[in-house]
């Protein structure tokens, strides 16, 4: 969400096709959530049919060089954790 936003507003339907695999219900859940604790402002417009526009705050673009980094950290790591789980998996009993 965070890196979704970087340097431009989106309506939450742009926001919904840019994450992939996110429902509804947890689209809204989480930006609410991101409302709440200030990193996204959320802008409602007086329109038929009314507009609304999330962007980040201020505070919310602090977050975008930690989220980049742990974004490299996990394409750089993903082998070591499909390894990882591969492995977990393989030792757990069978469910039947």
């Amino acid at each position: 969400m965070i890196a979704t936003l970087h340097d431009q507003r989106m309506r939450f339907t742009e926001l919904q096709q840019r994450i992939p695999g996110i429902s509804q219900r947890m689209l809204t859940l989480t930006v609410r959530n991101l409302e709440r604790d200030g990193l996204v402002s959320r802008t409602t417009y007086a329109e038929v049919p009314p507009r609304v526009e999330y962007e980040l705050t201020d505070v919310g673009r602090t977050l975008i060089d930690p989220a980049v980094r742990l974004a490299e950290w996990a394409v750089e790591h993903n082998p070591d954790i499909d390894r990882s789980r591969q492995l977990y998996d393989e030792q757990q009993p069978s469910e039947r």
